[in-house]
């Protein structure tokens, strides 16, 4: 729910019922935790709810009525500047009371998706918050036809000056701007476009079910027997998820077709002219910059994910992996379920050795319940934190099944935890990060969780267990996700031309990854299905790229972290309590990186070769 998408559902990309629930579920792990939801609402029938809703729809009337059109002529008067302050605080405290529905509804179906009763509640709030938002379209249209020079001038009041970063934001998007019925009617045409289309994907693949011998497995469970210890058990999951995806091919096509030319229709109109460029926009960061990572990532194929496979290979005696073996366990690893307590201490031990200020904000994750961890049917694949609103607080997404990854997915989302109850002080409008540095500090959590476990291993084996473990997540996070990227692009391109088949989008999904992955994994029949489950596709077309930036610039920002002296870490926090205030590169000055230098990703990415590097000289 940023300042450009105000009645957008605040939905999770990936997904408890409300209220507050214990945390009941056990097994190998402990007791895992189920999120409170309480501190938005008490449940989808609170009267509270209903009682948001009216004062929401009041709000927005009201703000129109008492601005719209007005705007030019106000803002020239002498007291302009603190007129319109005014109305983007007002502005501002609707977005956070629209926030707070909107989170609370995608949260509830996050934890359920398959329930008709909160399908429904998700649906009629994402309606009401659309109907609601037209009275608000005006504003952000009207602000971007005053004229630079009035605006400017009406910035040194000090309560516009407070929303300086904001409006520059705001006004980066100008050249793109429509009439304002034209924006009305791709605004409430949403809620029946790509939105409906973005429901019926979640619940698609939320009931899909995978036939595993006598039992019918939800995709979570089948996709994480893919790291099975018992190479049998990988081919068979593998199997299932690809005579599953197949009966499905049909209505995945669809979706996909749908949605790249929803996204094609409203790229023409507004004058975009490369598939990425409203995504790049989004995020702030120059085209050139991702151009320049992605090359840097695809030269380097070669030298990592090709080499790293190639020696995985060798550790399972074997020339070529199936693809159903590509996260495999190493042979060397330990076996064994992380019980969830211990996976807790692992992650704030880590962050508390950086700075117990990060440590304290990641333990009210646990103490205060903003965590759910269980897998059950129903739950959105994957994991997520979601930061709602500045007047709540982040809730954390997991199925948590007891592996060393899942303890890095952790770390990770803990990173976005801090940084969002960090940057939560700048408001509803400027707490938003663009994704240029929204995976950093998930990144650098899990970094610092990697460091301190290996810091602590003793055996030769485990240490080897760790280091190739990490790289597997390197590569997970960067040459896979500019792999999907490069499928993005390949189907975004040519769904200009027409409609592609499944057929042909397996085609290109095959290409990407046979590039990606090397010559040493083999790439069997059915794995031309598996672009069907990824949920950034569909949700967030080109956000992929982001984990790579991430991934590459924490390389170079714990490279600063480990030579540098005092008050790293709170030049690093303070990195992140800006929020969406200052561009990337002004945040990254303070830490003598610059993205745009051409060798910038080269740095980054030859800290994994690195790793590969000590792993060849282990065999």
């Amino acid at each position: 729910m940023t300042s450009r998408s105000l009645s957008t559902l605040r939905k999770p990309s990936a997904s408890r019922k409300p209220g507050a629930k214990k945390a009941t579920a056990r097994g190998k792990t402990g007791r895992l935790p189920e999120w409170n939801l309480a501190d938005l609402y008490s449940g989808i029938d609170a009267p509270e709810v209903a009682r948001d809703l009216e004062k929401m729809d009041a709000e927005c009337v009201a703000f129109e009525a008492d601005y719209k059109g007005k705007i030019a002529e106000q803002i020239a008067t002498e007291d302009g500047g603190k007129w319109l302050a005014e109305a983007v605080s007002r502005y501002e405290a609707i977005d956070d009371l629209a926030g707070r529905l909107g989170s609370y509804a995608g949260l509830v179906h996050a934890g359920d998706s398959v329930d008709p009763v909160i399908s429904k509640f998700y649906g009629d709030i994402s309606e009401r918050l659309t109907a609601a938002s037209i009275h608000l379209l005006f504003f952000p249209l009207e602000l971007n036809r005053i004229d630079d020079a009035a605006i400017e001038r009406a910035m040194q009041t000090s309560g516009l000056g407070h929303y300086r970063p904001w409006i520059e934001d705001l006004r980066q998007d100008k050249p793109y701007q429509l009439e304002d019925r034209v924006e009305q009617l791709f605004h409430e045409k949403s809620q029946s476009g790509y939105a409906a289309w973005n429901r019926l994907f979640d619940q698609t693949i939320s009931g899909l079910r995978f036939k595993l011998g006598a039992k019918e497995l939800a995709i979570e469970p089948t996709l994480n027997l893919l790291q099975d210890r018992a190479g049998e058990k990988r081919k068979a999951a593998a199997q299932a998820l690809a005579k599953t995806f197949k009966a499905n091919e049909r209505t995945f096509a669809l979706i996909t077709n749908t949605l790249a030319k929803d996204k094609e229709i409203s790229d023409r109109w507004r004058g975009f002219q490369d598939v990425a460029d409203s995504r790049h926009l989004n995020n702030r960061v120059e085209r050139e910059v991702v151009d320049a990572l992605v090359a840097s990532v695809r030269s380097a194929y070669p030298r990592l994910s090709h080499r790293y496979y190639r020696l995985k290979a060798g550790w399972f005696n074997k020339k070529k992996l199936a693809h159903w073996d590509r996260n495999a366990p190493l042979p060397f690893a330990a076996t064994g379920s992380i019980a969830w307590p211990e996976a807790r201490n692992m992650v704030l031990t880590a962050y508390r050795g950086f700075s117990p200020e990060m440590a304290a904000i990641a333990e009210r994750f646990f103490t205060d319940r903003w965590i759910d961890a269980p897998v059950r049917p129903g739950k959105a694949p994957g994991a997520f934190s979601h930061p709602t609103t500045p007047s709540a607080h982040p809730y954390v997404l997991m199925n948590y099944q007891g592996k060393p990854r899942d303890v890095m997915t952790l770390a990770h989302e803990l990173g976005h935890g801090v940084h969002q109850v960090l940057a939560a002080k700048n408001g509803a409008l400027m707490a938003p990060t663009p994704l240029t540095l929204a995976e950093t500090a998930s990144v650098f959590g899990e970094m610092l969780t990697f460091k301190r476990l290996l810091a602590q291993t003793k055996s030769v084996k485990q240490r080897q267990a760790l280091l190739a473990g990490k790289v597997e997540d390197m590569i997970n996070t960067v040459v896979r996700q500019i792999a999907f990227y490069s499928f993005e692009r390949a189907v975004h391109t040519e769904r200009r031309n027409g409609e592609l088949t499944a057929e042909r989008i397996g085609e290109i999904w095959l290409s990407v990854q046979g590039e990606s992955l090397g010559p040493a994994i083999d790439i069997r029949p059915g794995y031309e299905t598996f672009w069907m489950y990824i949920p950034h596709f569909i949700h967030s077309p080109f956000y992929v790229y982001a984990y790579a930036f991430g991934d590459c610039l924490v390389n170079s920002l714990y490279a600063v972290y480990e030579h540098a002296s005092e008050g790293f870490a709170e030049r690093y926090l303070a990195m992140l309590a800006a929020g969406g205030t200052k561009h990337y590169s002004e945040l990254l000055k303070p830490f003598g990186l610059d993205a745009k230098d051409p060798k910038f990703w080269d740095g980054g990415l030859s800290v994994i070769a690195g790793m590969i590097d000590e792993l060849e000289g282990m065999d």
